[in-house]
């Protein structure tokens, strides 16, 4: 099979890209080009952070900041609004701009080891309750407001330690 073979063929597996992508091709790409993503800092009226649950074997398992990768032909303000919609299930405002942009290289990895990352401050509404998803604690997913950086913090969102703690403010 030639090159041109295999290409047509992920082509015809892969008709609409923006829609995402199968995992093995998916994957393939995270191993041969950085991924854009946006990650969400949303905070609420007393300054705490909502955090997420992870659990995966590629970031690990601890809190962090919600976020998601971004889609052929997506705008990355479209995928912010995506990720409060599935992440959180709830809208959020947020900035026009993103308040930190950084560039994570994890040379151990072979799959999603290269990110390019918009970090951008979100702001819920005040009724807002993170127990109304139904995901129990210490489940892939819990939400919970934290008033400071927990330790369990998963090791790539240690970047974003002084926006959660109010260290740094813009």
């Amino acid at each position: 099979m030639t090159l041109e073979e295999a290409v047509s063929i992920l082509d015809a597996a892969v008709p609409d890209p923006s829609s995402g992508l199968p995992d093995a091709v998916f994957e393939y790409v995270s191993r041969t080009t950085p991924l854009v993503n946006v990650d969400l800092l949303i905070k609420d009226e007393h300054g705490r952070t909502l955090l997420a649950w992870r659990d995966d074997p590629y970031a690990g398992t601890g809190w962090h900041v919600p976020g998601g990768i971004v889609r052929f032909k997506e705008a990355r303000e479209a995928r912010v609004l995506k990720v409060a919609e599935t992440e959180i299930g709830a809208a959020i405002r947020f900035g026009s701009e993103p308040i930190a942009v950084n560039e994570l290289i994890h040379r151990e990895r072979g799959i999603r080891g290269h990110f390019i990352s918009f970090l951008y401050r979100c702001f819920l509404s005040r009724e807002f309750d993170p127990s109304v998803r139904g995901i129990s604690p210490g489940k892939a997913g819990y939400l919970d407001w934290h008033g400071r950086c927990p330790e369990d913090l998963i090791r790539v969102h240690e970047i974003y330690r002084k926006y959660i703690d109010g260290s740094h403010q813009r």
